[in-house]
């Protein structure tokens, strides 16, 4: 089918920065809306940021002026840039993707496995 796969994850200081990548693979028609969510320990999985195949995006309020998610649709990858991180940032961030698949030309929604985001000193 297809498959979604982060990297980036790992630990950094306040105030540090990482990048999150993901990559859609498999029988991949076309991709609609890419995204990232995050879901800290005790807490619901909650929207970081989205982004369109046509690149307009939303955020959520906390990550607003210290997150930017891009894409590129020619590699079928979304990516989150995170700068100024906090320690309530900390939990997994999952990617997401509405993909149409080439063998039922149907929409679904696809996740990755998630990586580990720790922002601690």
């Amino acid at each position: 089918q297809v498959q979604l796969v982060e990297s980036g994850g790992g630990l950094v200081q306040p105030g540090g920065s990482l990048r999150l990548s993901c990559a859609a693979s498999g029988r991949i028609f076309s991709i609609n809306a890419m995204g990232w969510y995050r879901q800290a320990p005790g807490k619901e999985r909650e929207l970081v940021a989205t982004i369109t195949r046509g690149g307009s995006s939303t955020y959520a309020d906390s990550v607003k002026g210290r997150f930017n998610i891009s894409r590129d649709n020619a590699k079928n990858s979304v990516y989150l840039q995170m700068i100024s991180l906090k320690p309530e940032d900390t939990a997994v961030y999952y990617c997401s993707a509405n993909v149409r698949d080439n063998v039922l030309f149907r929409w679904k929604d696809y996740w990755g496995q998630g990586t580990q985001v720790t922002v601690s000193s």
